[in-house]
C-alpha cells in the first residue's frame, strides 16, 4: 500500500511542470516533458469534439508524421475510431474518461495502415474529459523502438489521467484562459471555490503544497510543523473533500480550472 502511494506521489509530482505551464507556449514541451516522465511516453496529441466537428489540438513527441495525422483524424477517421461511443457515452459525466485499449484488429483496414503501420505505432492509452459541449480527447502513443508501455507504465498514466486531461482542457479553452500564473489561480480556488472554501486555513496551505509537487516532509518544513500534523492536515483535507489520493485532489483542481470556475 506504501508502495502504490509513492508510486502515485511521484507520477502527479511529474506533471507539475506541465500544470503550471498552462496558458503557455512553453505548455506542449512541458506536457510530453511530463510524460515522458511519467511513462515514457513518446508521442502525444489533443483532439477536440464539438458535434459532429473534430480538431487537432496538439501534437508533439516523435512522430515525424504527427500533423499529417492529425489532419487525417480530425478531417476523416474520427468517424472509425473505435473509442468515440466510449467518448460520447461518457459526455453526461463531469470527471475524465480513461478509455478502452483496442486491439489492431478493432480498427478499419485504411485506419490500422495509417495510424499503427505507416506511423510506427506500436501502443496507445487514451483519456477525455467534456467541458459543457467539447470534449478534449488526448492520446499518448509510443512507437516500435519503445515497445508497448507496461503495466507499471499504463497504471501510471491510469493516475495522472484525470490531471493531465483537465489540464489540456483548460489550456486549449483560449476564450475565457488567464494567463496570470496557475499558482495565482491554484490559490484563489482554494480561497474562492467549493469544495476547498469548506477547508481550515492550514488544509488549504498543506493541500497547496501538495499540487505544486511537495512530500510531505518538504511541506512540514516549508509550513514550520511536524511531519505527523502535516499528515493530519493532509487526512482531514481529503475527508472533507471526499477523496483518498494525491491524483484525486489534482482532479478537483484542475477540473475546476478546466470548467472556467469564476472567482470571486
Amino acid at each position: 500500500m506504501k508502495a502504490n502511494s509513492a508510486f502515485s506521489r511521484q507520477a502527479i509530482s511529474d506533471i507539475t511542470p506541465a500544470v503550471l505551464a498552462i496558458g503557455r507556449d512553453s505548455f506542449p514541451r512541458a506536457l510530453i516533458g511530463a510524460l515522458r516522465n511519467v511513462a515514457d511516453v513518446g508521442h502525444c496529441m489533443v483532439f477536440s469534439f464539438k458535434g459532429m466537428q473534430s480538431a487537432c489540438l496538439l501534437d508533439a513527441g516523435n512522430i515525424p508524421t504527427g500533423r499529417d495525422l492529425g489532419i487525417a483524424y480530425s478531417e476523416h477517421f474520427y468517424r472509425a475510431d473505435p473509442n468515440r461511443d466510449a467518448i460520447f457515452e461518457g459526455q453526461a459525466q463531469a470527471a475524465p474518461i480513461v478509455l478502452p485499449a483496442f486491439a489492431r484488429r478493432a480498427y478499419t483496414d485504411s485506419y490500422r495502415k495509417i495510424f499503427f503501420e505507416d506511423s510506427d505505432i506500436v501502443d496507445k492509452f487514451a483519456t477525455a474529459i467534456w467541458v459543457d459541449d467539447t470534449c478534449f480527447y488526448v492520446n499518448f502513443y509510443r512507437i516500435t523502438s519503445q515497445g508497448r508501455f507496461s503495466r507499471e507504465q499504463i497504471q501510471r498514466l491510469t493516475s495522472v489521467a484525470p490531471a493531465v486531461s483537465a489540464a489540456v482542457a483548460r489550456h486549449f479553452q483560449r476564450d475565457d484562459l488567464s494567463v496570470d500564473d496557475p499558482l495565482g489561480r491554484l490559490k484563489s480556488l482554494f480561497a474562492t471555490a467549493e469544495p476547498f472554501a469548506m477547508l481550515t486555513g492550514r488544509e488549504k496551505e498543506v493541500c497547496l503544497r501538495i499540487l505544486t509537487g511537495l512530500s510531505s516532509e518538504a511541506i512540514a518544513a516549508d509550513l514550520g510543523i511536524s511531519l505527523h500534523s502535516a499528515l493530519t492536515y493532509r487526512k482531514r483535507a481529503y475527508d472533507k473533500l471526499g477523496i483518498s489520493a494525491q491524483n484525486e485532489l489534482f482532479g478537483i483542481a484542475l477540473r475546476l480550472m478546466a470548467l472556467g470556475q469564476r472567482l470571486n
